[in-house]
């Protein structure tokens, strides 16, 4: 019997009872679907036989043959992007019920459709021309031909909800209400001038239009008047604050667009210059200072390092949007514009404590040339570091030096440790001391070397004829006292999440502080419960301040005048 009688006359018979199903192996061209050459369909006469025979003896074989590798043409199809998209249009028309989901001959390729004789089986094929390796329905209509034809596209497309912008990188846009109000208070202000505002009368602008702390008001007006002109019209204001979108930025991103460059994404210490100096000029608390040039240089110097020991994260010299978001420096700046009394801002910008960082620095440069070697470093709070954590700082493991000088300390560098070595409770002192005490630098400190700090401290209790503390006694008490993740290995994070892990430090390499914490101090306690929300370097410095100021009114007494930066100041202790 012909190959294509055998497969009418299989068609019309009932269907197998299940699980074995017969299928009409004649209607597969072997050649249109890249089949294997011993593949027994009804592409031969041979196959052909070879069919029957299989189909008569056992047709469960050529049936689950048949199924396997329709199975990988349906996988090879279905992984086609047109096939996938054909599926998604069908299935969403399906679900909007904009009409019948027919996936019929005009859908799918005759070979692939499972019709009962309304579609003829595919005639022999001519094996002369080869076959395109891309599908094996490349030779027939594309799966675009299939979705531009289909029934279905003729319907009317489901209506998309369009979600609403939620996320806006530089703050939401304001209200109508907001732009409305801003702009009659421009007018208010630039009616009063009709051909611009000079330097002078900018400050209104400045705090009641922008927001921003008034000693932004020079760095604002020259990113205005890029022309150096003197002055800031109406129109131009409005171009830079409103038609950049300025209006829309929350404070800090309003400050970080200010300061930074105009091709960066970062602030540098360079940016923060313009408003350090602006508010050494404008600040009744720093009024003293205008006849000291050099000592607002100096101040201006330590506020810029304060400022990026503890908002600078990374610790790149590069302060990002993300980490001036996070940080507690906008407060700072607003509460600086706000207070007259410069010493009640503790953070950053306290003259007190810019006095205690340069007095100190002052008292251990013998030689007054502004750099410190490890020498002078050992004599910090009479001796009280050791040998040993002095050489792992000057190795520059827990911050590479910005001095220039081989084996010299310069000002930066020795306010990144004072800060450091006076609040162990802050982060980047905890990160600063970690590096040192982490010889290998693996990340995890061991008993082995807690050892290596703590042996010239036992040596030195000795020393002072002092009883003094077991090293395994002292693992035991840190242990209890961290409480690590895992037993004999100290992460930093363990150390982040104790409040006591400061400590821990001072039983390594300050012997001042491990004695006071061993005697448990009541002084020091009664300080702590006092005021909780001061800070380590908060009650430092406030006693040193109180002390370099006694010390300074004792020279005046006995001298008539001081000059307090000629000579060195004895230690407290």
């Amino acid at each position: 019997m012909p190959c294509g009688a055998a497969a009418a006359a299989a068609t019309m018979e009932p269907p197998p009872p299940p699980p074995v199903a017969v299928l009409d192996l004649g209607v597969l061209d072997p050649d249109l679907l890249q089949l294997p050459a011993d593949f027994p369909c009804g592409g031969s006469a041979t196959s052909s036989s070879s069919s029957s025979s299989l189909l008569s003896h056992d047709p469960s074989k050529p049936s689950a043959l048949c199924k396997r590798h329709l199975e990988e043409l349906y996988a090879q199809w279905i992984s086609l992007p047109d096939a996938q998209r054909l599926v998604m249009n069908l299935l969403e028309e399906a679900k909007a019920g904009s009409g019948p989901l027919n996936v019929g001959p005009s859908l799918l390729p005759a070979h692939l459709s499972g019709g009962t004789g309304s579609t003829p089986p595919l005639s022999p094929r001519s094996y002369g021309s080869p076959m395109s390796p891309r599908s094996p329905f490349s030779r027939r209509a594309g799966p675009s031909h299939f979705i531009r034809d289909s029934p279905l596209k003729k319907s009317s497309e489901p209506v998309r909800e369009v979600i609403p912008q939620f996320y806006f990188p530089n703050g939401p846009p304001p209200s109508k209400d907001t732009i409305d109000s801003c702009m009659t208070r421009i007018n208010q202000i630039f009616g009063a001038f009709p051909e611009g505002l000079p330097l002078a009368a900018f400050t209104t602008v400045t705090k009641d239009v922008c927001k921003l702390p008034s000693f932004f008001s020079s760095p604002l007006f020259k990113r205005i008047d890029v022309n150096n002109s003197g002055i800031v019209t109406r129109e131009k204001f409005i171009e830079y604050w409103v038609d950049q979108n300025m209006l829309a930025m929350n404070t800090a991103t309003r400050i970080f667009t200010l300061l930074k460059q105009p091709d960066k994404n970062f602030l540098r210490q360079e940016d923060f210059r313009p408003i350090l100096r602006e508010l050494l000029l404008t600040h009744r608390g720093l009024e003293f200072l205008h006849d000291s040039p050099e000592f607002q240089d100096r101040y201006a110097e330590t506020v810029i390092y304060r400022i990026f020991y503890h908002v600078n994260k990374a610790g790149n010299g590069r302060i990002q949007l993300k980490e001036l978001k996070k940080s507690n420096l906008i407060t700072a700046l607003q509460q600086v514009d706000e207070e007259e009394d410069i010493n009640k801002v503790l953070r950053y910008f306290s003259y007190e404590h810019f006095y205690v960082i340069y007095c100190k620095f002052w008292e251990l440069d013998s030689d007054h040339d502004f750099f410190i070697d490890k020498d002078d470093l050992l004599r910090y709070e009479n001796h009280a570091l050791t040998y040993r954590i002095v050489e792992r700082i000057f190795s520059q493991v827990p911050k590479r030096f910005t001095s220039k000088v081989k084996g010299k300390m310069g000002y930066e560098d020795f306010v990144w440790f004072i800060l450091s070595e006076e609040d162990k409770s802050s982060e980047p002192s905890l990160e600063y001391w970690f590096k040192c005490v982490d010889l290998d630098c693996d990340g995890v400190i061991t008993p082995n070397e807690m050892q290596y700090f703590y042996e010239e401290q036992l040596h030195r209790m000795e020393c002072m004829a002092q009883e003094p503390v077991l090293f395994e006694d002292v693992v035991c008490q840190m242990a209890d006292m961290i409480g690590p993740a895992k037993e004999g290995q100290l992460t930093l994070r363990d150390l982040k999440r104790c409040k006591l892990s400061g400590n821990f430090f001072n039983i390594l390499f300050n012997l001042n502080k491990f004695v006071a914490f061993e005697t448990r101090d009541p002084f020091l306690i009664r300080q702590e419960r006092e005021d909780p929300s001061l800070t380590e370097w908060d009650r430092f410095a406030h006693m040193e301040y109180s002390r370099l100021s006694m010390e300074e009114d004792g020279e005046d007494a006995s001298n008539g005048s001081a000059e307090v930066w000629d000579e060195p100041y004895e230690a407290l202790f």
